[in-house]
């Protein structure tokens, strides 16, 4: 069974002239759409303040808060424009996120699809960091160990950009494994090969830095001799996927040179990873990817594969 949870709050965030707009989801939900998946819309979650405060500090969320309603025009760097909607989007895709993982949990075999926005991966405990506000996939992570019990949960980043938010809300846990595929060197300038955790998580990080230019045959030699281990050792029993469609040959911000058919082909080895140890599910958020043909197309071809079609 695939779903995907979105919510039209995602779209209140729409600072002009800036490429992570709301377009992008209407792009993505038409593909979702065009590649069968039932969409659900979401409400605010119940758990949704638990969740961010397991991850964020508080002073970030009232400093955020604060920023919002005082009409600031940015939240800590030029990469993070604030505007009347932030805050409730950013809350939005927070709650999506956790109705994905509640469903995920409920039954085997299923597949759930986040399409929101703002991003997530680059938020950090107590900074916002380009584009994102909220640590979408790594709430989901965690709150899938912490409310839903499951022992080890693995998060893999194929975004054109290092998800240094997620890897350092778990770089010090041994119950989240971070993978990361990524352009280097890029924005922001984190991912090296020998960033492999701290302490208790020494070991269940993994970069794979590519350099600009990559395309489909590189990437899957560097999925299979890295990512796809590293998974197997883990043996997680949940898959939470960051999703940036960003590495497509034409998108306008990143620089490698990956086909539609690289991203049907992440789908099929993901959900190959699922049914092995996951008892079939996995939960993939929406990241980058800035055509709108890109995210249409893309979206449509990675969603289609990860549910066997």
């Amino acid at each position: 069974m695939s779903r995907v949870f979105t919510s039209a709050r995602c779209q209140l965030h729409a600072p002009p002239y800036f490429p992570e707009r709301p377009a992008r989801l209407t792009a993505a939900l038409e593909g979702a759409a065009g590649a069968g998946w039932e969409i659900e819309e979401c409400e605010s979650h119940p758990g949704a303040r638990a969740a961010v405060l397991a991850l964020h500090s508080p002073a970030y969320v009232e400093r955020f808060e604060r920023a919002a309603a005082r009409g600031d025009g940015l939240l800590d760097s030029a990469d993070n424009p604030l505007d009347g909607g932030t805050w409730d989007a950013s809350w939005a895709a927070v709650s999506c996120a956790l109705a994905a993982a509640d469903w995920l949990m409920a039954a085997a075999d299923r597949k759930a699809f986040a399409a929101v926005r703002p991003p997530g991966h680059h938020a950090e405990r107590d900074m916002a960091m380009g584009f994102c506000f909220f640590a979408n996939a790594a709430l989901a992570a965690d709150h899938l160990v912490r409310v839903h019990g499951c022992e080890r949960v693995a998060v893999v980043d194929f975004d054109v950009h290092h998800g240094n938010g997620s890897q350092h809300l778990f770089e010090e846990r041994a119950d989240v494994l971070y993978a990361s595929v990524h352009q280097a060197p890029f924005y922001p300038g984190t991912g090296a090969a020998d960033e492999r955790g701290r302490g208790a998580g020494k070991g269940t990080t993994v970069n794979v830095p590519l350099p600009a230019g990559t395309g489909d045959e590189r990437l899957r030699e560097a999925f299979e001799a890295e990512v796809l281990p590293a998974l197997e050792r883990f043996a997680p029993r949940a898959l939470v996927v960051s999703a940036g469609f960003d590495g497509w040959s034409l998108d306008p911000v990143g620089g490698w040179d990956l086909s539609d058919a690289a991203y049907g082909w992440l789908g099929s080895r993901l959900a190959a990873v699922a049914a092995a140890h996951c008892d079939g599910r996995v939960l993939s958020l929406l990241e980058g990817g800035y055509s709108l043909e890109g995210l249409r197309g893309l979206t449509a071809t990675y969603l289609r594969a990860l549910a066997g079609g």
